[in-house]
Formats: C-alpha cells, structure tokens, sequence
C-alpha cells in the first residue's frame, strides 16, 4: 500500500490566506515536514498551519541550509527526499510545507525533482506573497496588454535592468541585504515613483514603504521584503 505526498503552500504569512483545499488537506495528514531555516530553529510556515492540523499528526522538522555550497544543500534534499518516500511507500498521507506557492522559489522544488514518478503527488498552490502585496498596496500587477516579470535580487543588475526595461511590472523578490543596490537601480532608471516596498506581508509586523527615494541606502529590512514596479501606476498614489 502506498500513500500520498501533498505539497501545501501555505501563503505569505496570514493563517487565513491558506486555501480551502490546503487546509482541508492538512487536517488528514498523518506526517507533516516542516522546513526551518536554521538547526533547532522554528519554522514560520508551521506557526502560519497549526491550527489546521490534527491531534494526531507526526510533525517531523527538518533544516535547509541556506548556502553556497552545493554539496551540503544536495545532501539536505537527498536525505529529506528519501525519508519522505520511505514514509509515503508505507501508506501514510504525508505533507510538506512552504511559504509562499510550492512551485516559487521553494525548496519544495528540488524536492520534488528527487520524488517525482516515485510516490503521488499532489502539489496544492498557494497565494504568492506578491499577490498579497499587490492586494495590500492596491497597485494591480498587469492590465490589459501589459507585461510582468518576476526576478530576484540575487540576479546580476543587467538582468534586473533588463527585466525593469522591458515590463510593465517586475516583482523584485530576495531584497533583503540588497537594498541599496536595487535603490539605486531604480533611480537610474527613473522608476522610484513607480515602486514599493513591502515586508512582512499579511502578518501583524507588515510594513510598506511608498517613498523609496527617500529611505536610508543601508536601512535593514526584515528578511521578508519584496519590492513591486508598476510603470503604468505611480505607487504613492494608491
């Protein structure tokens, strides 16, 4: 008998922009895998599910690291893959939990490149932190004709720079640490007015940021801040 893996997105940080679906799916799990940025470290993502979970659901928390090295991450996903498959191959229902959408920027992905063809899957989407945003501000991501792209600030400025050229909106994604950098970018290209920045999305601590000219080049921002360019909709005025 083998069970199901279900990959849940869990959203941007509410408990209350889980989806219907995924919240009817963690309440049958048996397992559930939980990723935690650092060892012993909580995990965000299993804060935002709990209430939706059983009495009797086995939580098993596992690290990520977040590093260069390939051959320390590679081991991560190997290991976590094989315990994952091991529990699925034995009839149970077994979750795994990420921010965001499963299929954005997660560790979900590398996951799942490891499981595929080898146990069910089903992969349950998740409202992107971007689309919060967008619904926060009140800016709309595209219109009519109109372009978007998604990038993270860890691609090299000619590929941002492209990307900022070329669309209607670009959802700059990954900009803690790199604000000065992206600030500056925007200048240049004469889209400070046009942009904003949000952090902490949907959560008690959310902040945004309409006047990015005007903030310190070295200010520190949460872990958590996207910024959002509508060419077509000046930020400060919505």
């Amino acid at each position: 008998m083998s069970g199901t893996l279900y990959a849940i997105g869990t959203g941007p940080g509410a408990a209350d922009l889980i989806t219907v679906r995924g919240a009817r799916i963690l309440g049958i799990l048996d397992i559930l895998y939980a990723p935690a940025g650092r060892k012993g470290g909580d995990s965000l993502s299993l804060s935002i599910v709990s209430e939706y979970l059983s009495h009797r659901v086995e939580i098993k928390s596992r690290h990520f690291p977040m590093s260069l090295n390939e051959a320390e991450k590679n081991a991560a996903w190997d290991t976590v893959a094989e315990e994952m498959a091991a529990d699925a191959a034995s009839g149970k229902r077994v979750g795994f939990i990420t921010l965001g959408d499963a299929m954005l920027y997660s560790t979900w992905v590398f996951l799942l490149a490891r499981l595929q063809h080898r146990v069910a899957i089903e992969i349950i989407p998740g409202v992107t932190s971007f689309a919060c945003i967008a619904a926060r501000a009140q800016v709309p991501l595209a219109m009519e004709n109109q372009s978007l792209a998604v990038m993270a600030c860890t691609d090299n400025d000619e590929a941002l720079e492209q990307a900022l050229l070329t669309h209607d909106c670009v959802v700059l994604m990954k900009v803690y640490g790199r604000f000065a950098r992206i600030q500056a970018l925007l200048r240049r290209l004469d889209l400070l007015d046009h942009a904003l920045l949000m952090a902490d999305a949907s959560l008690p601590q959310e902040q945004c940021f309409r006047a990015l000219g005007d903030m310190a080049a070295d200010r520190v921002l949460p872990y958590f801040s996207t910024v959002l360019v509508n060419k077509r909709w000046p930020a400060q005025s919505a």
